[in-house]
């Protein structure tokens, strides 16, 4: 038993006898950690910045878009075929129980005049319900009214981003603008939302009665899409499933035939942009994995050379007693006290590189500790793994020959 407890002391002192050598056959292991854990970890930080941006979009959100139209034969995206009027919205609103609010929307691009200068952006035509469903605030001034709605009143909400540029330090509320020709009584300024999922500007925006935009920017009565949010999370199926039903019943579509919209989720959006950043971790987290093998093989190839180096000295300690199994363990150790010194070293530059890639060049990080474990782990597995065969030859010499070898 004594003997066994002295086998981990006896592989380090061999070790440190060669400090550098060690250092530079651990390298490829350090590497290996390393990277696998930085990779990982950025490619999960980039998973939660995309889930952020999404949820930033409003809590249970519905969409519910117009199918996609096709012109000269290229397909213009979804949303780009109107099909959808108030009345769609208003059937909704009406008739749904798993939908808490419901708005209608439509878009039109417009230059806006006024305060410092003027400013092309865009403006959306939206219900009373938006705020609700986007989760998103007023700073200044206040929403305006389902009676604005009605009325087609000319009142606005301007995003933080316009308010900046053309009225930088003032409070514009009840301040004049003009939309293209329309004149726009500012009512309030939108608390600021940040880039969306595409990095666009959510905050380059107007925001006016949907009634009013139509009547006043768009002409005509049809709407680009509606949004919905669901009572809770937990009915967001529920409510996605209702929501098809009842525009099923509203636009006469039979059993079988295609429908005339498309619902999407927040989960099946975060879904769709977290599947690449997902594909990539994968991928540059095997790249990385193959630096742990190169590792082992850096690590075999010493182990075989310090065998040859240290034949006299096996010699000498099987003609003592030693047996084919304590050579065996002695280099087996080495092999892995070699694996697991660069995992160790390779998890705390891990560490450091990811605080760092955080701290100085605002990339989100992640670090798993499941999977510094299974970095570690694997580690070594590569060291017991490479080490099998040099510590095998070396318990496989002959006494007399290891005696001879100069």
């Amino acid at each position: 038993m004594i003997a066994w407890i002295r086998y981990p002391g006896v592989a380090l002192r061999s070790l440190l006898k060669n400090k550098s050598r060690s250092l530079l056959t651990s390298l490829g292991i350090i590497i290996g950690v390393g990277s696998v854990i930085v990779m990982v970890s950025v490619g999960q930080g980039s998973q939660a910045d995309i889930a952020e941006t999404i949820n930033s979009m409003g809590v249970n959100m519905l969409m519910v878009m117009p199918p996609h139209s096709m012109r000269g034969g290229v397909n213009r995206g979804a949303g780009s075929l109107a099909t959808f009027t108030m009345d769609d919205a208003d059937y909704l609103r009406e008739r749904s129980e798993y939908c808490s609010a419901i708005s209608a929307m439509t878009m039109s691009p417009a230059q806006v005049i006024g305060g410092e200068g003027n400013w092309s952006t865009s403006v959306l035509g939206v219900d009373v319900d938006y705020p609700r469903i986007r989760d998103w605030g007023v700073d200044q001034g206040e929403f305006f009214t389902a009676r604005d709605v009605r009325t087609r009143s000319k009142v606005a909400l301007i995003g933080k981003t316009i308010a900046d540029e053309l009225f930088p330090g003032q409070n514009p509320v009840g301040v004049r603008v003009r939309v293209r020709n329309t004149p726009f009584t500012i009512i309030g300024v939108l608390s600021e939302k940040g880039e969306d999922a595409r990095g666009r500007d959510q905050d380059d925006v107007i925001l006016a009665p949907v009634t009013t935009v139509l009547a006043r920017l768009k002409g005509g009565r049809e709407i680009d899409m509606i949004q919905a949010s669901a009572r809770t999370i937990e009915e967001l199926d529920e409510a996605e499933e209702e929501v098809a039903d009842l525009l099923r019943t509203l636009h006469k579509i039979m059993p079988g035939e295609d429908d005339d919209f498309h619902v999407r989720t927040q989960t099946e959006i975060i879904e769709r942009a977290s599947e690449t950043s997902r594909i990539m971790t994968s991928m540059l987290g095997a790249v990385a994995a193959v630096s742990l093998i190169v590792g082992g093989i850096g690590i075999m190839n010493i182990m075989l050379v310090s065998v040859t180096e240290r034949t006299r000295e096996i010699g000498i300690r099987m003609a003592v007693g030693a047996r084919e199994r304590d050579i065996l363990l002695q280099f087996m150790l080495e092999a892995v006290s070699l694996s697991l010194a660069g995992g160790v070293i390779g998890v705390m530059v891990a560490l450091l590189v990811a605080a760092a890639l955080d701290a100085i060049w605002g990339v989100t990080t992640v670090v798993n500790p499941m999977v510094v474990l299974m970095a570690f782990g694997f580690a070594g597995i590569v060291g017991v793994f490479f080490g099998i065969y040099p510590a095998r030859k070396a318990a496989s010499l002959n006494p007399i020959d290891a005696l001879r070898h100069e």
